[in-house]
């Protein structure tokens, strides 16, 4: 039965991982998932346990891949499905279940650094690219050869930016292309010191350049594909390029093009929307979306702070994947913050349908620390690292006699005065001072207890020392569809 807070539970019984009537030819494996060089980074680092790790969409392709794999390798492949949180991560606490030595990633992934130190070779896949159509919809989108353009893709698309780049440098001066910024192969040297990485990209930025200097021409999806607004690696390209620099998106398939301005602010119209939905909320609850990705909980204590410092409450949940079923079940918090990956992150606020907010922790950064933002910095910031310290981007709290605290401020969803945080960073030592109270005086009641409190159910009572003491008696007996003392119907 269907109800407002939950699915079928036909649903789960029925869905398939991957599409039969998609599975990739067995002649075309080899190139779709370049086994060649899957099967060279097993043999180099000579790995007897490897995972192959696959999204829903891959799934039906997995048992092929391996066997093929294992045949020219001789190594014990492990296929990894139904990830507990993103399916873009590498699974790195999958792998060492299943005492794996290197992990292999199919599929659109965050690049995001795992967790804990483990080889890990991507397979981005290679989406066909019709060049020709492409770069006259880019001189078509940019008449001015001088115009600084980044050339940017999905991940599928990145193996045909170069190929485009040499149809238009003879005409454009000012061209860039971004490649993903894929890990460095174990044993090798880093990349070069002066790329920029940002948005899972590098960018090859000449000396004294900048990349807010810079327009978008992004290829992707496809004509058949679903709603580009629901894409959240083209959504955290919008909402974290300048927005005063065109952004054009083009189809691989048809060479059409779309200015996505329109979107961009739409996107950033929701974020400053979810911003005030922070600053006006009480309770925050803290959603641990990844147990897999460096410096998670480091960040989240990060945020645990910042809620504090607001005089807010916080609450962390591990919940695995949010969804509204799930987040529906505590009515008391007034925002979620998902700590993930900044792809993960963004999909929940994407797909909409949950009872509250959900956040990237960017949002509670630009709530919660009245110092933010600086000048200098750009408009929003997709990976929670960059808000910790020893990045760039990171703002430290300001000190708590600072004015910025007490900044009068009004809520533009209520209308009302925000009063100043109940509580502040303090290193006053008289803080840590007791005070008698009455015995019968609350001395502090959290946001979520007054809640409960104005619940006209409460859940089962105790009621200790109220209940008379009786012998044990024998229950009933049977299953619950036939109970021994309900006879036969």
């Amino acid at each position: 039965m269907e109800s407002t807070f939950s699915s079928p539970a036909e649903a789960a019984l029925q869905r398939e991982a991957g599409a039969a009537g998609l599975l990739t030819p067995a002649e075309d494996l080899d190139r779709v998932y370049e086994l060649e060089r899957v099967a060279g980074f097993v043999r180099d680092l000579g790995c007897q346990r490897v995972a192959l790790q696959f999204p829903d969409q891959l799934l039906g392709d997995a048992g092929a891949v391996a066997a093929r794999l294992e045949r020219t390798t001789g190594s014990k492949m492990f296929i990894l499905g139904d990830t507990a949180y993103g399916s873009c991560c590498v699974d790195v606490l999958g792998a060492e279940q299943a005492g794996a030595q290197a992990l292999v990633h199919f599929g659109p992934a965050c690049l995001s650094p795992p967790a804990r130190p483990l080889p890990v070779a991507f397979v981005l896949g290679q989406h066909p690219v019709h060049l020709e159509l492409c770069a006259k919809a880019f001189e078509a989108q940019n008449p001015d050869p001088k115009a600084p353009v980044v050339l940017l893709s999905e991940p599928a698309c990145a193996h045909a930016l170069e190929a485009l780049a040499t149809l238009l440098r003879p005409r454009y001066l000012d061209l860039l292309v971004s490649s993903p910024a894929l890990p460095s192969p174990v044993g090798s040297c880093s990349p070069e010191p002066e790329l920029l990485e940002r948005f899972g990209r590098r960018f090859p930025l000449a000396p004294g350049r900048c990349l807010e200097e810079y327009g978008a021409f992004y290829v992707g999806g496809s004509e058949a594909s679903a709603d580009l607004d629901l894409d959240p690696d083209l959504s955290r390209l919008l909402l974290g390029w300048a927005p005063g620099q065109p952004f054009f998106t083009c189809c691989p398939d048809t060479g059409r093009t779309q200015d996505e301005g329109v979107r961009a602010g739409r996107l950033r119209a929701r974020r400053h929307y979810l911003v005030e939905r922070a600053r006006d909320a009480r309770v925050v609850g803290l959603l641990a979306g990844t147990l897999g990705v460096a410096r998670h909980r480091e960040a989240l204590a990060h945020l645990r702070n910042l809620a504090q410092a607001a005089g807010k409450r916080s609450y962390v949940l591990a919940l695995g994947r949010p969804t509204p079923p799930k987040l529906a079940n505590f009515p008391e918090v007034d925002v979620f913050v998902l700590l993930a990956c900044p792809l993960g992150a963004l999909t929940p606020q994407l797909s909409g349908g949950f009872f509250r907010p959900v956040l990237a922790p960017c949002e509670l950064e630009a709530a919660c620390n009245p110092a933010w933002p600086p000048s200098g910095l750009a408009p929003y910031l997709t990976h929670y690292a960059d808000l910790l310290p020893g990045s760039p981007f990171h703002v430290p709290l300001p000190p708590p006699d600072s004015e910025l605290w007490d900044t009068p401020d009004v809520s533009l969803i209520t209308g009302e005065l925000r009063p100043p945080p109940a509580w502040k960073p303090s290193d006053d030592p008289g803080c840590l001072a007791l005070t008698l109270r009455s015995p019968l005086e609350l001395a502090e009641s959290s946001p979520a207890a007054l809640f409960l409190s104005s619940r006209s159910w409460q859940g089962l009572q105790p009621r200790l020392g109220q209940t008379p003491v009786t012998g044990a008696v024998s229950g009933r007996q049977g299953i619950a569809i036939a109970y021994e003392d309900e006879g036969s119907s």
